[in-house]
Order: structure tokens, then sequence, then C-alpha cells
């Protein structure tokens, strides 16, 4: 008797464990990662720090008041009596600040704005899948390098394509915003320009583990100003370049963005509004087909010691597999258990 209950149970738990699977890939959604974060993906807070002091400087008090009250900006500003200097700090928290200095009207303006940033938002409303920032240094190799990278993502535009899109489907609607499709675009910025300084510490990520000082690299913001990951250029091979393309680009299974790798950007930009005026200003939409995934997909970048702060292109597209299958273990285990526990006390 026990042998037909024990041989009963198993089959129905393999048959429950092969339908959740095959629901964890079939019902996905399927807005791509990079719209699914546009869309719904609220941008980090940094957080500005005071000195006691400020305040008393009225010209400065008058340039933040705007900021204080449900400001553009993804910032949240405090004073506080132990600061001897303004400290601007990231909100995924570093070993050391985003900036710090003597803030007034000038250096506040340098904070919240530069020519890089600007024209991050221009491209994101323009309905760009990324935009890979490439700092570099100028010197031959850099330019050999900066070259290939863009040659492969442009040949990754030709050769990619967007989820199917089911116009019915409520679980995958569009918020407002530009139409959909599949671009690559670049942004070259020289990693010892001043004015960009800010910039680029922040796409170098808040743990700082790449330095623009001495390290020219590529990071690739999508969203409200999510960065993915930065790479030294040299880490940065074709079959990289496709992992993290085909990852931004594949339906989003994982929803929730925490969950997700990556860091934010401080942009000065009213998301909503620009999102509104960027869907009622956009051109006829284009038919989707479906996703072309390249063979050299599968060739991965090794890493001693991955970090989840700044993966490696490698390992972004296998996050959600991976959740929903530690899932169906941790459930076979349990069940095992309970089984076994039964058959000992028979």
């Amino acid at each position: 008797m026990f042998v037909e209950t024990w041989s009963m149970l198993r089959s129905c738990l393999l048959l429950y464990l092969t339908t959740a699977l095959l629901h964890a890939e079939t019902c996905a959604c399927t807005i791509p990662v990079f719209r699914y974060a546009l869309d719904r993906w609220e941008a980090d807070k940094f957080h500005l720090v005071l000195p006691a002091s400020a305040s008393g400087d009225r010209t400065l008090t008058d340039a933040l008041r705007p900021l204080r009250a449900n400001g553009k900006a993804n910032l949240d500003i405090t004073t506080s009596k132990e600061a001897a200097t303004a400290v601007l700090n990231s909100s995924r928290g570093s070993e050391r600040p985003v900036w710090s200095g003597t803030l007034d009207k000038a250096s506040l303006a340098a904070l919240l704005d530069s020519p890089g940033r600007t024209r991050i938002i221009e491209q994101i409303l323009a309905g760009d899948s990324a935009i890979w920032v490439i700092a570099a240094g100028g010197t031959p190799a850099d330019k050999v390098e900066v070259e290939r990278i863009e040659k492969r993502l442009k040949f990754l535009e030709q050769v990619a394509s967007l989820p199917i899109q089911d116009p019915n489907d409520p679980d995958s609607q569009l918020g407002p915003g530009p139409d959909l499709k599949l671009k690559f675009a670049t942004l070259r910025l020289n990693r010892n320009d001043p004015g960009e300084k800010l910039l680029l510490s922040m796409l170098a990520g808040p743990k700082g583990m790449i330095d623009p000082a001495t390290t020219s690299f590529a990071a690739a913001v999508f969203g409200k100003g999510r960065v993915l990951g930065a790479w030294p250029l040299n880490d940065l091979d074709d079959a990289s370049l496709e992992d993290a393309c085909m990852f931004l680009v594949g339906r989003c299974g994982c929803r929730i963005k925490n969950e997700n790798p990556g860091w934010d950007l401080l942009l000065n930009v009213d998301w909503i509004k620009a999102l509104k005026e960027a869907g009622q200003s956009k051109p006829a939409a284009q038919p989707n087909t479906p996703a072309v995934v390249p063979e050299t997909v599968i060739t991965k970048i090794q890493k001693t010691q991955p970090d989840e702060m700044n993966p490696s292109p490698a390992s972004v597209g296998s996050t959600q597999r991976k959740l929903w299958l530690a899932g169906a273990a941790s459930l076979l285990a349990v069940a095992a258990f309970i089984l076994l526990r039964g058959r000992a006390k028979h």
C-alpha cells in the first residue's frame, strides 16, 4: 500500500515541478528588461548631507528650496550638526562618498547635471534600449577598443530583436513613453574631463572597483538612469557585450528591482512629465519579430569572485532562471523529507 502511495505522490510531485518550471519560462512578462525598468522602476535616492552652517547661506537656501519640495532629481537633502562639509552619498552605500566639498550655487548645479547626463536622458527618452557610455583616455589602444565595441553593438542591433508583445495581455502593458524599439547607443566621454567627474564616478559604481583616473571602461545605462554594470574595456569582449545586451532586450523575468544587478545615477529630470511628452511625440510603432540570439552568447567571462553589485555580463542573463530553479529544488527537498518520514513510520 505504501509503495503505491509513494509512487503516486512521486509522480504528482514531478508533474508539479515540471509544470512550475514551464510556467516560469512561458508566463514571464514579455516587456524587455530595459523598458520594464523605464516604466516601473523608480530611481533610487541619493543623499546630500549639509553642515548646519549651510542654513545661513541665503543664496544656497533659495537654490535648494525647489529640490526639497518634490524636486525632479532623485535626491534627499538633510542637515547634520556633525557634518563639517557637504557630502553626497549614493543610495546603495559605498566605502566613500560620491562627492564632498563646499556647496554653493555653482557646485550644486554641477552635482545635478552635466552634458553627459543630459545626453543620457535624451537618448533614454528617444527610446534607446541601452546607452553604452564609453570612458576612454584617448590612447591608440583605447581608440581600437572603442571602435571595436561600437562596431559590435551595431552588429547586435541587426541580429537581435525584441520579444513579441501581446496588446491584449494585461501583464505586459507599456507605460507612457517612446515607442518600443531596439537600439544600442554609445556615448563617448573623456575619462579625464573635469566637467564629467561626478558622472564618471557614479558610472564606475558605488564600490569604486574602477578608478576612472587610471582605467578606461564602459558602462551600460538603461531605464531611469540605471547602470547595469561597468567593465574595463579590455575585459569587455564581444561575447560579454552580447550577454549584457541580450539580457536588457530579453523579457523581464524578475520584476523586483533590488533582485537585479546594478545601481542608479543622479539625474535631474521629472520622469513622469518627460515620458508623457515623449509618448505624445513618438513616431509610428514598428512591428516586432521573434528574438534571435547569436551563438556566441554562450561564451562567458569567468571571475574568481563575482560581485553582485557589478556582475560580469555573462552572469546577468542567468539570474531569473536560477531563482526559479532554487525554488523548485527547495520544494523538492521539502516534499522528499515529508515522504521519507511517512515511509519510516511504516
